[in-house]
């Protein structure tokens, strides 16, 4: 009995290392695609299609800048501000530690540093090999880097910070899950905050709402518990015991 307890302890660590392994690599080769992607539709963007697409961006921002009032100002500051890096960052490390403290496991810090982390990799890559200007209005949010309007790292802030934690406290507590549902809303807010404001383009605004949203999907899909991972967790508890 004692013989058969140690084997399939055995048996569910090499388990568990070859999950780690493979979710590696599925994580790794997502990044990748996700990195050329981008790089693609920035290319695009700025190559090829710019005589298209220009015009129709430029015009868009135009037209709310036309718009603009000293209250829609302090309202856009305000929705841009939630998605600053800075505060998603720092928004990320305390829902991951509270998390790892809550549930004795780094599982919560991984699958956020993991989520955050990928995301700023890639927008660094993408924004310094695909420099394009921001659009040629009055930019309300002093200090951006003028070349790095391609993709709007504020929108894909708001979707893998927010969407995550929304993901992970209904992985984790679904109980809890109805009073995480509206920071889903935050995406809506900061992407016409940004437009607003004259950082980006729309077709930027869209590459980061595609992007940030797949790496949300798949991080979320190959870190956060599910059925089969916690069935496997049982066996190991019923083994131990």
């Amino acid at each position: 009995m004692d013989d058969a307890a140690s084997d399939l302890r055995q048996a569910l660590r090499v388990s568990s290392s070859t999950e780690r392994r493979q979710a590696a690599r599925t994580l790794a080769l997502v990044w990748v695609v996700l990195v050329l992607g981008v790089l693609a539709t920035g290319w695009l963007l700025t190559g090829p299609l710019a005589s298209v697409v220009d015009p129709r961006d430029d015009g868009v921002v135009r037209w709310l800048e036309d718009r603009r009032t000293p209250d829609l100002d302090t309202a856009a500051a305000a929705g841009s501000a939630v998605a600053d890096t800075i505060v998603g960052v720092a928004l990320a490390v305390l829902v991951g530690l509270a998390g790892s403290w809550w549930q004795r496991s780094w599982r919560p810090l991984v699958y956020f540093t993991v989520l955050v982390g990928g995301y700023l990799a890639l927008y660094v890559v993408v924004t310094h090999v695909v420099p394009r200007d921001r659009p040629p209005v009055e930019i309300l949010d002093p200090g951006l880097v003028p070349d790095h309007s391609f993709p709007s790292g504020h929108v894909a802030t708001s979707i893998v910070v927010y969407g995550g934690i929304v993901l992970w406290v209904s992985a984790v507590a679904p109980r809890w899950r109805r009073w995480a549902w509206p920071l889903l809303l935050a995406p809506l807010v900061v992407a016409p905050s940004r437009l607003y404001q004259g950082a980006h383009h729309p077709t930027d605004v869209m590459a980061s709402l595609v992007f940030a949203t797949v790496w949300l999907v798949v991080v979320a899909r190959v870190l956060l518990p599910g059925e089969a991972r916690e069935e496997r967790q049982d066996r190991a508890v019923m083994v131990e015991t």
